[in-house]
Formats: C-alpha cells, structure tokens, sequence
C-alpha cells in the first residue's frame, strides 16, 4: 500500500465490521513483511491507525480471533512496545463513560450491554414522511444517535420510510431532516424505503414462490373480521401460479389486481394477531409516488419493508418503541423466512403526556380542519411545535435523553419538560417591560426629583448577567402602569418602581377603576421595606412598541385519550388567548426566535419581530412585536 492510500484508513476504520473488514485485510498484507506501517520506527500513521483500530470493538474482536496474522502481530506489537500512545484511546473511554454516569446519575439508565456490539453497532432512525416530527419521535431519533455516536463508536442512518403515497409529502421528508439537523442529529448515511423497492418486489416474489405468501381478495372488513376470530381466508390454498399470476396483475395495476393484495402466510390463529397473515404488498394507482411517480402501482407495507431493508442495509441494532412489541416476532419471522442477516431489537416506552395525543393521524385531522394554525403552532407537540413555544434545542435533548431507554410505560405532565427550559433560559434572558395596553393607568410624577424633561439611562438587560448586554431605558414625569398594581395602592403608601426607585402614591382616587394617579418620587427611599416593586413604562421619551401577548392552552381536556375516544368529543374550546400591550423602545430591537423574560409577566418567544414583517402583511394593526408566553413548569395546567 502506497502512503496516500493508508492515510485514509484512519477513518475507515471507524465503521461496522462488514465495510471495515476489506481495509483490514489490505493492512495485512501490507504489513507481511514489515515491523511498522511506515518506515522503520513507530510513526504518525502507526499511531493514528492503532489508535482507531483500539478503539472500535468490532476491528478489535476481529483482530483477537487470529485471522489476520500480520495485522495481529503488529497491533500486539505496538500495544507493548508503545504506551504512550494510549493514553489517548483511555482519555475516549474515559469520557464516554463519563456521559452514561451522568446520563444515568440524571435519572435515566443506559447500561445497556447492546448484543454482539463488539462486532460493530448501526442504528437507524425510521420515520415516516407523513407529518413532522413529534416528541415521541424525537426520542426514538435521540435514542438511536446516543448509541451509535455516544455509547459505542457507531453508525445513525436514517431512512424515509416511503411506502405510502397516499400520506406522504415532500414537505414532511424535507422538514423531518431539518428538525433532525436542528436537534444535532447527524446522520451518517441517509437513504429511503423507496431505494429498494425492486428489492422489495423480489422479495415478495420469493415469498410467493416459496409458498410464504398468497394473494387475497377479501373484502376489507371481512379479513378484519377473519383476522379477529382467527379464520383463515378462502384464498389461502391458492397455488404458487396463481398467486404470482395474480401479483402481476397487481403490479400493472388491472381491475383484478386493484382486487387484491399480498399477506404472509404466517399463522391464522395465533394468540398473537400481529402474526395472523399480515399484508405486506398492496395497490396504490390514485397517488403518484413522491420520489417514483407513477412508476410503481404497487407498495410494499411498513411490516414487510422494515426487517426486510433493516437488515439488507446492515442495520445490526432497531430501536422502536413498546407500541411494536407485539411486532417483533413477526419482524424475525420474516427473518428467519427469508434467510437473512440477523437484526438485534430492542424496546423503549413511548413518551406520554398529559393532555396530549401524538397521533399522526390526528395531529393531520387539526391541521387539515384549522383547528390549529399548522404542524408548527405552538399548541402542537410537534418539535416544530414546542420551539415555537420557547423550548431550546439543549433542553428538549437533555430532557429525552434524561428519560432513557427504558421499558417502563408512563404518563408525564409537562411541568418538569418546561421546568428545564426555564434553568437552560433564565440566565440568558434579556428583561424587558410590557404593560396592557387597555388597562394602562396614566401616572403623573410630582416632587423634587421628579425629571423636568425625559432623559434616558444605561440599564443592564439583565441583573445577574453583564454579558447579556446593555439597554436604554427612558425616565421621565410621566409614566404608564398596570391597572391591577393600580387598584391594590393606598393613598400615602411607599412602593418601589423597578430599576427606578421609590414613591409615595398620592391623589389616588376611588372606585373599581383608577384612571390615573400621581407619584412623588423618593429616590433616597430603601427598596428593602416596600411590599410592593412594579414595572413601569415612561410614556414620554421614548417610543412604545404596540406587541401582542399570547398565551396557550391544553388542545384537549383529557389526560389521556383511550383508543376509541372521538377526538371532536375532547377538544378545548378555547386554547388561546391575546392581550396588546406596550412594551419599552429598546424591545424593537428584538427579531423572531428571541427569548426574553418581561419584568412581573414570564418568559416569551419572539414569533415576529417589527423587522420579520413582510411587505401588506401587518394588517390594520401595523407591526408590533408577537410574543408568545414560555411556561416555566410552575403551573402544570397549560
């Protein structure tokens, strides 16, 4: 081997044992008669190449067995002779041990001992471009990446799941990558369903030929029927002619083939209904195929494609949630039937919520009616959905990787998914200030210290963090307040107004509703003794920015939906709500995606800055800042 070929094995060495091993086999040759890799003492190449060979367990295993008798003798060699150089290799481990103590010290367990790991691990994340990605599925997509990139030096590919054209879209294939890139999900190799569906074809032909599978043409509701009561279908016995007779009729499209589909022949009675007879090929003509056209009027079925693709792809590792566990064995039969590579399985629980439904289906059924503004509102459970709403990527991973890969099947509030988002934004919050524009009391400032014109003063954005930076803020003798601060004074009482200082409340008048009132400052007061510290908003000296304060609620009014609940039945019929405010000049600064903190209020997403609004959109309003409240997990009912 030349030396700009063995340059790059450092990095291909790193992958699962079937695209590793020819790379082994030329080092063994090439170290037949050679002490070294590269010249005659250890080098920059030996010490790189052992160092990836050392640190992936399929290469080592292999390397133990013998096999390789040069490629033995010399990383045996080099483990002896050269220490030094694994300090390295031990500072790796070291560290990747170091993240499932704290993955595990943070409530979730990952000693997990992955079946035949040493011989290489590849996960795969498989969803289906139907819809956006959810919560849920962003556990599985998390999941999946720690053990290929974190607990074992692995590899994630992602497949698009691209068998059913009548549900499937471009926009949900391109969104679902982007929300993968958003979460720091790297895939290593991505492909999709539809890559293999010649495969696949071939596949069902061998099934069929082999006696594993006929074509049926029962109606829909009596194979369910069948199915249910155990029966087996009167087109079972069908002769391996007529059956792939009746599959090209299927492929062409033909009335007869439009009658039909394709079910393994598995069981008819077993306790287990996922094994009685699945289908796992059927007709679609109404729908182009987004990425095939009309190429294809067949498509094979999710049960069929998964094991099948898993394990041609070399997937050696499925994660998939408890909602398929009564699946498994149907996905190794299909293994066993067909003679193919093994894939190992294993189960986690599903993340519930209150409140909450992750059905794709219905979560469409929303979309589709307008009872939410799209797959993004901040109503939605969907990742597009919750950073809408404020959750920061950090926390959304560190909340699904805190859960683990448990089999425990719960239900969970969303106070503790909201309570990590508040520690991952309270530090880095700029304050700002907002009052309701329709309950604004008008203040007059009196006395001594009262501004005789407006000035304004250099503020920290926020009172523990100088590095979050530094804004103006406008004082002057006349200011706006909130009309419930308002109504709870006394005439003659001392309050405190924030980044400010104190006052004596004067000439307040009586009555459910104060129109205005007038403050004499005492700027030498202690802020220490007074009950009551309220925000403020000069309203001379500065320009108030008109922004909309929304807030949000459950979609639903059930904690938990069971299977047969009409979803129209448990809608909440009010789930927002909008209040205009003012907020401070230095807030026009903000753009979409900020988040801030208003003084007394909460946390807020900026969903428009003044600057995000496009030519006509902004409507009679004008542009104004929207602002959408961030729950902080302090209250558990929204």
């Amino acid at each position: 081997m030349k030396a700009d070929e063995i340059t790059p094995l450092e990095t291909l060495l790193t992958g699962d044992f079937r695209s590793i091993e020819p790379h082994m086999i030329a080092l063994d040759k090439h170290l037949t008669l050679r002490t070294y890799i590269d010249g005659y003492s250890l080098s920059v190449l030996d010490t790189k190449i052992w160092t990836a060979l050392r640190g992936n367990r399929a290469a080592v295993s292999s390397i133990k067995r013998g096999a390789l008798v040069n490629l033995a003798r010399w990383f045996q060699f080099i483990e002896e002779n050269h220490p030094e150089i694994q300090d390295e290799v031990k500072a790796k481990e070291a560290a990747a041990k170091a993240k499932v103590a704290a993955a595990s010290k943070a409530g979730a367990s990952y000693a997990l001992a992955l079946q035949d790991a040493e011989q290489g691990v590849v996960t795969r994340f498989l969803p289906e471009p139907s819809g956006y990605l959810h919560i849920g599925h962003a556990k599985a997509a998390l999941l999946s990446d720690y053990f290929a990139h974190q607990a074992y030096n692995g590899t994630l590919r992602l497949r698009l799941d691209d068998t059913n054209p009548s549900k499937e879209k471009q926009e949900y294939q391109d969104a679902i990558i982007e929300d993968l890139a958003l979460m720091g999900i790297k895939p290593d190799k991505m492909s999709y369903t539809s890559d293999y569906f010649d495969y696949l074809y071939d596949m069902c032909i061998r099934m069929i030929k082999e006696g594993h599978a006929y074509a049926d043409d029962t109606a829909q509701e009596k194979m369910r029927d069948e199915r249910w009561n155990g029966i087996a279908s009167q087109r079972r016995d069908r002769t391996v002619e007529e059956n792939l007779r009746i599959f090209d009729e299927m492929k062409t499209g033909s009335p007869e083939g439009l009658q039909n589909c394709i079910r393994a022949k598995l069981s008819v009675d077993n306790p287990n209904k996922a094994m009685r007879d699945p289908v796992i090929y059927r007709c679609n003509v109404d729908t182009p195929h987004h990425r095939t056209g009309t190429k294809w009027k067949i498509y094979p079925t999710y049960d069929f494609a998964c094991p099948v693709v898993d394990s041609h792809e070399g997937v050696t590792h499925a994660l998939r949630s408890t909602e398929y566990t009564d699946r498994n064995p149907q996905y190794q039969w299909f293994l066993d039937t067909l003679k193919l590579r093994q894939v190992h399985m294993w189960d986690f629980a599903r993340m519930n919520f209150i409140k909450t439904f992750l059905s794709k289906r219905k979560l469409a059924k929303l979309v589709d009616t307008g009872k939410v503004w799209g797959w993004d509102d901040p109503r939605m459970p969907t990742i597009r959905g919750v950073r809408r709403r404020g959750m920061t990527i950090p926390a959304l991973r560190d909340f699904i990787l805190k859960q683990g890969p448990s089999r425990n099947i719960v239900t969970m509030d969303w106070t503790n998914f909201w309570a990590g988002n508040k520690k991952a934004i309270d530090p880095i919050a700029p304050r700002h200030t907002a009052i309701s524009q329709k309950d604004a009391v008008k203040v007059t400032v009196i006395g001594a210290e009262a501004p005789a014109e407006p000035y304004t003063a250099d503020k920290p954005k926020h009172p523990k963090n100088k590095d979050v930076g530094i804004k103006k803020v406008a004082f002057a003798n006349e200011f706006l307040l909130d009309q419930a601060d308002a109504k709870s004074f006394k005439d003659g009482e001392e309050i405190t107004l924030m980044a400010w200082g104190n006052a004596f409340v004067r000439s307040i008048p009586s009555g459910d509703v104060v129109p205005s009132l007038t403050c004499e400052l005492n700027l030498q007061g202690d802020v220490k003794t007074t009950e009551k510290k309220v925000t403020w908003l000069a309203s001379k000296g500065q320009k108030l920015i008109p922004a909309e304060l929304w807030d949000f609620d459950y979609l639903i009014t059930k904690d938990v939906l069971e299977e047969n609940d009409n979803l129209e039945d448990f809608l909440n019929p009010v789930t927002e709500s909008m209040e205009d405010a003012w907020c401070d000049e230095a807030s026009a600064e903000l753009k979409k995606d900020d988040i801030i903190q208003l003084e007394r209020r909460g946390y807020y997403r900026v969903d428009k800055g003044l600057n995000d609004w496009k030519g006509g959109e902004e409507g009679p309003k004008g542009k104004r800042l929207v602002l959408f409240n961030i729950p902080t997990g302090k209250t558990g009912s929204k």
